[in-house]
């Protein structure tokens, strides 16, 4: 049997860029959602043996995440690091296709509160059932499911406005 250290590394390596994905989609800042994900996986690992005896691991450490996130969005901006030094911008290098494809739904995403952000994204993105996504987020799935209503009638209605 592999040892905790193991199982937990070969976990966490396999789900370590869909973490990064979604965190991106919650925060809209690619250096936050590296941190929120270091942060989950320290809590993670400080907690394996107890993560995973879980039903569902991986909606555990969704659970973890997103409520990183919502502990960083309620911080007030003082405690936020700020960086003073200005970088230079490297050679022009043409973004990404895929990256640029995803650019209008990450505005549209930035948009919505921050409790619709993430029903969004734990429902249809990290394709979480109704009953996983209340879990993760701690609400009820009626809650759920207005939610997600509202944001997507939002969407909608943004999307429609010139």
């Amino acid at each position: 049997m592999p040892d905790l250290d193991e199982e937990f590394h070969a976990y966490a390596a396999a789900r370590l860029e869909r973490w990064r994905r979604g965190a991106y989609l919650l925060c809209g800042d690619w250096h936050l959602a590296d941190d929120l994900v270091s942060e989950a996986v320290i809590r993670l690992h400080r907690h394996w043996a107890k993560v995973r005896r879980a039903d569902n691991v991986d909606a555990y450490a969704q659970t973890i995440l997103t409520r990183c996130w919502l502990t960083e969005r309620g911080r007030g901006w003082r405690r936020r690091e700020r960086s003073t030094a200005e970088l230079r911008h490297p050679a022009y290098q043409p973004p990404d296709e895929r990256i640029v494809d995803r650019l209008p739904l990450a505005e549209l995403l930035r948009a919505l509160g921050p409790r619709q952000r993430a029903v969004l994204i734990l429902r249809f993105y990290l394709d979480h059932s109704v009953e996983e996504t209340a879990e993760i987020l701690g609400i009820t799935t009626g809650t759920v499911k207005s939610q997600c209503a509202r944001a997507i009638e939002q969407l909608r209605s943004d999307r429609v406005t010139p």
